[in-house]
């Protein structure tokens, strides 16, 4: 719609609301007490026949916007949308007070209205409310994006995701699941004895996580703060402290890239399950899918982006280093030799940094080589210790760790691992992410003292985990991006576009 033209549409209801407030109109009331919803009513009355509804006596109230409507000189008909739908309402001149339609007069499309009435059926069938009240509740003074083009402009939804809520009842029914989905996630952890648990969101080491964290300033501390990157140390801190199953379903806060994937902002499901393994947790993840899936759809079988994904275990497992070979293409030398693997790194144009170790190398050209690959569940192991600085050292093989990570649909849903529980050597990984910040690598992780101090108290053997939230959200309703499944995802600023 043309700026110019939306300017006159809304100096237009800039009056129309004067004149109701010059008839005594209140435009914002507060209030309004509804006794039935749009899907409550269909389900009550929509399956009647007409002349058994005619002989129900009850008057109803309803409450919602109003989304079209079409006039008749004396009457109109209406489209009524509230939470959980849309029904159509009939306004006759004769059947409401003379007051009542001079204000329906001067309403418009997207305000809010009350009414009360019974339910009939229209010749063509469709449930009606028969007014004969109708309350302004608040008046809208602009106009909604038009009816047949709807609010299309992405950046335009991301930005004011309350009129793409308005208009797109598929976006509105994402989020409705996505609630859903972690409803259920909750509900699995807490039948299986877990404590929910919530950790600071404002911590001074910023730990758990190899990332970039966003920095604050407490004025009353006087002492730097930091956004947490993951709730990983303190929950782990809790373990020692005897809570033995641990979740949280929370924020954390990275400071990196946007993309289809990422968000500074993002949602995370960690749990810790202590004298529990890794490989339990392979088998303990199946079962939280498989549940929500059937708990949500009734079924282990989703389509995503076009392709069917099977959740019905078990799942496949690979080695990372078999998945580089088989998937990716990688030759040996470069699995061994790290100046070979920083001329395959090249030849993908995958950009390093002078620290980097062979580890980090290997799983930078994994996500370039073999992630997009992976689309059914797959649980790819053997990572080395360099990229897995909170993980346990494997037994058998004191340079990789006893751990996971998790992708389906071409991407990262999850990581786990056995965690580290000797006090020594988390402290001398702790001091070698130091020195990788102090080479300039600012996702290194920063030496955590009290954490080592915590685990010389003694943790139990534990194995933990974290799931992104928004990734599983995008899977189970077949969002191509995040920004598609957070509210409100962070955009740049309008005066950088």
């Amino acid at each position: 719609m043309a700026i110019g033209k939306t300017s006159s549409i809304a100096e237009e209801r800039i009056n129309k609301g004067k004149k109701l407030r010059s008839e005594g109109v209140n435009l914002y009331p507060a209030g309004y007490p509804v006794d039935i919803t749009s899907s409550e009513a269909m389900d009550r009355y929509g399956h009647m026949d007409p002349e058994r509804l005619e002989q129900q006596d009850p008057s109803f109230v309803m409450a919602g916007r109003i989304m079209a409507r079409r006039d008749f000189g004396k009457a109109s008909f209406i489209h009524l949308k509230d939470r959980n739908g849309q029904i159509q309402a009939y306004i006759r001149k004769d059947k409401v007070s003379p007051e009542d339609f001079n204000v329906f007069k001067l309403m418009d499309i997207g305000d809010f209205i009350g009414l009360r009435g019974k339910f009939f059926k229209t010749r063509t069938g469709e449930l009606t409310l028969l007014a004969d009240k109708l309350t302004l509740l608040s008046k809208s003074m602009l106009p909604l994006p038009e009816k047949w083009h709807g609010l299309t402009d992405m950046e335009t939804r991301y930005r004011q995701r309350y009129l793409d809520l308005i208009m797109n009842d598929p976006v509105k029914e994402v989020f409705v699941l996505r609630s859903r989905i972690i409803q259920a996630v909750r509900d699995f952890f807490v039948a299986r004895d877990f404590l929910e648990v919530e950790t600071p969101m404002m911590q001074p080491i910023p730990g758990g996580a190899t990332a970039r964290p966003f920095k604050t300033y407490h004025n009353a501390l006087g002492m730097d703060l930091y956004l947490r990157v993951a709730p990983e140390l303190y929950l782990k801190r809790l373990v020692v402290g005897g809570l033995e199953r641990v979740f949280e379903i929370n924020r954390n806060f990275r400071n990196e890239g946007i993309s289809i994937k990422h968000n500074p902002e993002f949602t995370m499901l960690e749990f810790y399950m202590a004298y529990a393994t890794y490989e339990d947790l392979m088998t303990l993840t199946e079962s939280l899918f498989n549940e929500v899936l059937r708990q949500i759809f009734g079924r282990t079988v989703i389509s995503y982006q076009g392709t069917d994904i099977d959740f019905t275990p078990p799942w496949s497992r690979i080695s990372l280093f078999d998945a580089l070979r088989d998937m990716g293409g990688v030759s040996e030398e470069v699995l061994k030799k790290k100046e070979d693997a920083v001329r395959a790194a090249s030849q993908y144009e995958i950009d390093l940094s002078r620290s980097e170790s062979h580890g980090q190398i290997l799983t930078k050209l994994f996500d370039r080589l073999v992630e997009p690959q992976l689309i059914h569940p797959t649980f790819v192991t053997g990572y080395p210790t360099e990229v897995s600085p909170l993980s346990r050292r494997s037994d058998q093989n004191p340079d990789m760790v006893d751990r996971f990570e998790l992708f389906i649909g071409g991407k990262e849903i999850a990581n786990a691992f056995n965690e580290l529980n000797d006090p020594a050597d988390q402290r001398e990984r702790f001091q070698k992410q130091a020195a990788l910040r102090d080479a300039g690598d600012k996702e290194a992780q920063f030496m955590d003292t009290d954490y080592v101090t915590a685990l010389e108290y003694g943790m139990p053997p534990t194995a933990g985990e974290g799931i992104g939230i928004d990734r599983v959200v995008m899977l189970l309703t077949d969002s191509p991006s995040i920004r598609d499944v957070i509210l409100f995802p962070q955009m740049r600023s309008k005066s950088e576009i």
